[in-house]
C-alpha cells in the first residue's frame, strides 16, 4: 500500500508541474496589453461588419421575397395565358369547323341553285315553246291578253331577253341552237311576234308593255354582229310590224 501511495504522490507532483509554464514578465505584460486592446477594438470591428452583413442579408432576403412573389405572379399569369390560349385554340378549331360546314352548305346551296336554274330554264323553254305555238291562234292571243298576269309576263320577258344578251360574248358566235337558254329566248321573241301581228296585241304592247318594246330596240342596237341571228331576226320582225302599222 505504501508503494501505491508513493506512486500516487509522484503522479500528483508531475501533474502539478505540468500546470505551470515559465513566461517572462515582459512577454506577459505585452500579451496582456494586446488582449486588452483586442477586448476594446474587436467588438467594434466585429459589430460593424456583422451589422453591415445583416443589413445586406436582409436586403437580399427582401429582394428574394420580391423575386419569389414576381415568380409566383408570372406563374399565375402564365397559367392564365395558357388557359386563354387553350380557349382561343378551341374557339379557332370550332370556327374552322363551322366555316368548313358553312362552305359545304354553300357549295350544296350553289349546286341546288344551279340545278334549280337549269330546271327553270328547261321548264321555261318547254312552256314558252308550247305557248309560242298556241299564240299563233288569234283567240288564244286574246285569251292570253285577258289574263291577270300578262303584264308581269311581258315585263319578265324584257328582263329575260336583256339578261340573255348581257351574258353573250364574242366567242359564242357558234352558239348551240338547241340549248335551253337559246330556245327560251327564241320562244319568248316568237310569242311577242305573234302578239304584235294582231291589232289588239299591238295596242296592248304599246299601252301596257312599252318597256318590252324599248328593251327590244335597245338590244338590237347593242348586239354584236354574228350573235344569235335568229333571235335578232325575231326582234327585227316585231319592230317592222310596228313600223308598218
Amino acid at each position: 500500500m505504501r508503494r501505491h501511495a508513493g506512486l500516487a504522490g509522484d503522479a500528483q507532483k508531475a501533474e502539478t508541474k505540468e500546470e505551470f509554464v515559465k513566461v517572462r514578465r515582459r512577454d506577459l505584460e505585452r500579451l496582456t496589453t494586446e488582449v486588452m486592446q483586442l477586448r476594446d477594438f474587436l467588438p467594434k470591428i466585429v459589430n460593424e461588419d456583422i451589422l453591415g452583413t445583416f443589413q445586406k442579408l436582409e436586403a437580399i432576403e427582401s429582394t428574394m421575397e420580391k423575386k419569389e412573389e414576381e415568380i409566383e405572379q408570372l406563374k399565375m399569369d402564365c397559367e392564365h395565358f395558357r388557359a386563354r390560349l387553350e380557349t382561343a385554340q378551341a374557339d379557332c378549331m370550332r370556327e374552322k369547323k363551322e366555316k368548313l360546314d358553312l362552305r359545304q352548305q354553300l357549295n350544296e346551296a350553289k349546286q341546288q341553285l344551279l340545278q334549280q336554274a337549269e330546271y327553270c330554264t328547261e321548264m321555261g323553254a318547254a312552256v314558252c315553246t308550247l305557248l309560242w305555238g298556241v299564240s299563233g291562234n288569234e283567240e288564244a292571243v286574246k285569251s292570253i291578253l285577258g289574263g291577270s298576269k300578262v303584264v308581269k309576263f311581258f315585263t319578265m320577258t324584257a328582263q329575260t331577253m336583256e339578261s340573255f344578251v348581257k351574258s353573250l360574248s364574242e366567242d359564242m358566235k357558234q352558239q348551240d341552237l338547241d340549248s335551253d337558254e337559246n330556245q327560251f329566248v327564241l320562244a319568248l321573241a316568237g310569242i311577242v311576234t305573234n302578239v304584235a301581228a294582231l291589232a289588239c296585241g299591238r295596242e296592248f304592247l304599246v299601252n301596257s308593255s312599252r318597256e318590252l318594246l324599248d328593251t327590244m330596240m335597245h338590244l338590237l342596237g347593242h348586239m354584236k354582229p354574228g350573235l344569235c341571228t335568229k333571235f335578232k331576226v325575231s326582234l327585227t320582225c316585231v319592230l317592222i310590224i310596228f313600223e308598218k302599222k
